[in-house]
């Protein structure tokens, strides 16, 4: 995840409304730079350069630029990146936003080029949906949830997540994601373990969890501190698609942990 924050990127979008959604996720890369489309560029009041069409842009970016982030039609993308594509392993990768910024689509190079991992980052930091339909990734289907006492050693945070998920018969290797609230997608314990533990860290946002209409163990303490009714439960429910609560909540040294496994339709 480090590594995706620091590479060259291109973000791409064929309107205004689209540069509001580049704009954010620049912010949150160090090496980003956005492009807007002529057409939208006076209505564009942040930071950019302007461009006539995808594919040229793209021909002229493809070999130096090693992400890019197109807020446009996955079909448009497509069309622009077909002529260039030669190898996962040396293509560049490639993330799809659609322009409401509902959804997160890991396009090309998902797992060796990295482009999973630039999905989650962009889902996480504009509060999207990430789309990631690698075989491996999809076929793991539980969900960690996890809550922390601020400053939290990430020693204690991992301990306790493997413990749980040894209690409950499982290893790393089923975890799909941590899942934490948005009020600790920055606590360093918890992004460590996530790094030490290699499970991508998913971050719900704080009116999702607030709207979760489903059943879980609700704590005044949390409500009282971060004005939420929960994290562990709510988050590993919100993480995925389908899940069910398997693990209720447990707490041991200010670490609360839930488990929730997705369920296949197939």
């Amino acid at each position: 995840m480090h590594d995706v924050i620091h590479r060259p990127t291109a973000i791409i979008s064929l309107s205004a409304r689209g540069a509001v959604i580049g704009n954010a996720i620049a912010a949150a890369l160090t090496n980003a730079q956005l492009y807007v489309h002529e057409i939208a560029t006076s209505d564009c009041p942040f930071p950019h350069k302007a461009f006539s069409r995808v594919t040229e842009l793209t021909a002229e970016l493809f070999s130096t630029t090693k992400q890019f982030v197109y807020i446009l039609p996955c079909g448009v993308a497509v069309r622009a990146l077909a002529p260039h594509i030669v190898h996962k392993l040396s293509d560049p990768a490639i993330a799809v936003v659609d322009v409401a910024g509902r959804w997160v689509t890991s396009l090309l190079s998902g797992h060796e080029g990295g482009a999973n991992d630039l999905c989650l980052h962009i889902a996480n930091t504009i509060g999207a949906e990430p789309i990631i339909t690698t075989t491996t990734e999809a076929e793991k289907t539980i969900i960690v949830g996890v809550g922390c006492r601020k400053d939290t050693p990430a020693a204690e945070i991992e301990s306790f997540i493997l413990e749980v998920l040894d209690e409950s018969g499982f290893a790393t290797e089923d975890v799909r994601y941590l899942a934490t609230a948005e009020i600790k997608k920055d606590e360093p314990g918890l992004v460590q373990a996530a790094t030490a533990l290699g499970i991508p860290l998913r971050i719900i946002a704080h009116d999702a969890i607030r709207g979760c209409t489903r059943e879980i163990t609700e704590s005044s303490f949390v409500q009282e501190k971060v004005n939420l009714p929960a994290v562990a439960e709510p988050c590993a429910l919100l993480a995925g698609s389908r899940t069910e609560l398997i693990c209720p909540r447990k707490a041991k040294n200010g670490v609360t942990v839930a488990l929730a496994r997705e369920r296949c339709m197939w």
